[in-house]
């Protein structure tokens, strides 16, 4: 993999000697001026954000045309590896921080339930089940029973919202992962009743690492890095006329809450499961809180 040629005794070039005068770098400006002609406000902003901060890191670390030949390999095979089924560059967002500082930026101004990332597993369509319906196919861990309600920033109840959730088993795979897996294995989208309430029967998720035979992986190890993510179920919660969220509930159990490789976990996010002995299974209630459109 090509990042494994960044040698970890890597050091900044030597400074130039001798009365060299290092190149100026009226690149940038003159890069600027042809964004300058972008006809889309927000592009033309967006573009000449990136144009002066990607030519003033490459500044800052005196980047050398082999280190770049490098990241140009890097990000090539991690385009080679995405596809329908893995999304490896979603996955390079997560483990970077930047889809969790998106989903912070968002979030702002949102009084909401808090939102965190999609992740690289999500898939559209899955099967509308019944509520109270299990969303396993086949065995994949301990059942958990989930519950609760959809209410505005009122705190009254969302008649007709959607809960759409996906999770992986105990086996540490999402349906997405495993060829073997029913496609539509903890998979489901529930519709919230007269009162808002939604039930399901997943199962207790656990930890998981996030795939390592990527680019993604690579580069993790490179740095030293954990590759685990923090046990959870994730959900995005829809319903006419308010602002969707999508987000995860976390395991207070679980070993990674301090080290989620995606920075996902919020403290607000995070539930006790509750063990029930008279059928070996466990339950957890949560409400989610939508907001209205403006």
């Amino acid at each position: 993999m090509a990042i494994a040629r960044l040698h970890p005794g890597l050091s900044r070039p030597p400074a130039p000697t001798g009365g060299v005068v290092p190149p100026s770098h009226d690149i940038t400006d003159r890069l600027v001026a042809q964004l300058q002609q972008t006809p889309n406000p927000r592009l033309r902003e967006v573009m000449i954000a990136l144009a002066r901060h990607l030519h003033q890191f490459a500044i800052e670390i005196e980047l050398t045309p082999q280190e770049w030949e490098v990241g140009i390999e890097f990000l090539t095979a991690t385009g080679q590896l995405s596809n329908a089924d893995r999304q490896e560059f979603i996955l390079l967002s997560d483990v970077l921080g930047l889809s969790s500082l998106v989903e912070q930026i968002d979030d702002r101004d949102r009084r909401s339930t808090e939102s965190t990332v999609l992740g690289p597993f999500y898939r559209e369509h899955s099967p509308r089940r019944q509520a109270g319906a299990t969303i396993f196919e086949r065995p994949s861990g301990t059942p958990t029973r989930y519950s609760g309600r959809v209410l505005d920033l009122d705190g009254d109840p969302i008649a007709g919202a959607t809960v759409d959730v996906w999770q992986n088993g105990a086996d540490r795979l999402y349906a997405a992962q495993d060829p073997s897996a029913p496609p539509a294995n903890l998979r489901g989208v529930f519709t919230t009743d007269d009162a808002g309430r939604y039930c399901f029967v997943g199962v207790r998720p656990v930890d998981y690492p996030v795939p390592t035979d990527g680019p993604v992986g690579t580069l993790l190890k490179a740095t030293s890095r954990s590759e685990w993510r923090a046990a959870h179920i994730h959900a995005i919660v829809r319903a006419d006329g308010y602002r969707p969220v999508t987000t995860h509930l976390f395991d207070d159990a679980s070993d990674h809450l301090d080290s989620d490789v995606v920075f996902g976990v919020k403290d607000s996010l995070i539930k006790r499961f509750i063990r029930h002995e008279t059928d070996e299974g466990y339950s957890v209630e949560h409400d989610f809180v939508l907001e209205r459109l403006l």
